[in-house]
């Protein structure tokens, strides 16, 4: 702090006393706050060692998003987006998110986490709370690819461990947890790891609580859209892995819905008008 300018401290002060806040303001916007000009606001981040200002905005939100309360987010987002067109500004924020996550992921984690799956002798799938849609997604998927996949809807956390106790190397736990992170999944990647489990964990950063664990570690962008997070990118994340399994075992998964076929029009499954 004593080495920075009057403009630079006034920064650093709005930082430490609005984190919450400042953690979704645009560098123009922050300048406007402290009276200073954006460019100001722009080589401080600079004379922090970041990139620029983008990068010093996205590691304030990976320290505050996952102590924000739900009335703290409705009160951020509501700054970010104003008076302007929602819809609009929703969308395209989730584009931006899918291409800052295409171009940031770990390829070979995602080849290692498909190469997995499909090796396992047990695949367990556990999301709860907002990840809860993920997982229950990717688990009607890989379930209609293979009869080895265990959804588990704990309740507790003992009947986290009661529905893994028999987990071991030859099986997969493929865990999603984005802020507010749950310690029941915290707890589940541990333990699965500790019996030499294959942990897939997708979740917003390498500082999530579920990434120490991980034996493939997928990223994806998150943000607030609201009191709730946009999950599109990790969403994305798992329809090419569900994409990328079935064109490795696309013999098996052809005659596996020929077969799934033949039930669904004798049992009247799907709706033929």
């Amino acid at each position: 702090m004593p080495s920075f300018s009057k403009g630079q401290r006034r920064i650093a002060n709005a930082i430490l006393n609005n984190y919450d806040k400042v953690a979704y303001m645009t560098a123009a916007r922050l300048g406007v706050m402290v009276n200073v000009s954006e460019s100001t606001v722009v080589r401080f981040a600079n004379e922090l060692g970041f990139g620029g200002y983008p990068e010093l905005q996205r590691a304030i939100q990976e320290l505050v998003r996952a102590k924000l309360t739900h009335n703290q987010r409705i009160e951020i987002s509501n700054l970010r987006i104003g008076d302007g067109d929602v819809l609009e500004k929703t969308l395209l924020s989730d584009i931006s998110k899918i291409r800052y996550t295409l171009d940031h992921i770990d390829r070979n984690a995602f080849e290692s986490a498909v190469s997995a799956l499909v090796k396992a002798r047990n695949i367990y799938i556990l999301g709860v709370r907002s990840s809860a849609a993920l997982a229950s997604f990717l688990n009607f998927n890989l379930s209609l690819i293979f009869s080895n996949v265990k959804f588990l809807q704990p309740s507790s956390s003992s009947e986290v461990f009661e529905q893994i106790i028999e987990i071991g190397e030859e099986d997969v736990l493929f865990a999603i947890s984005f802020p507010r992170y749950s310690t029941k999944i915290v707890n589940a990647v541990k333990y699965a790891r500790a019996e030499n489990a294959t942990v897939i964990s997708l979740t917003d950063s390498a500082v999530s609580p579920i990434a120490e664990y991980a034996t493939c570690l997928l990223t994806a962008q998150s943000d607030m859209a609201s009191f709730v997070d946009s999950l599109v990118a990790p969403l994305s994340i798992i329809n090419a892995i569900v994409v990328a399994v079935t064109k490795q075992c696309e013999t098996e998964v052809i005659k596996r819905f020929d077969r799934l076929e033949r039930i669904w029009d004798e049992y009247e499954v799907y709706a033929k008008k």
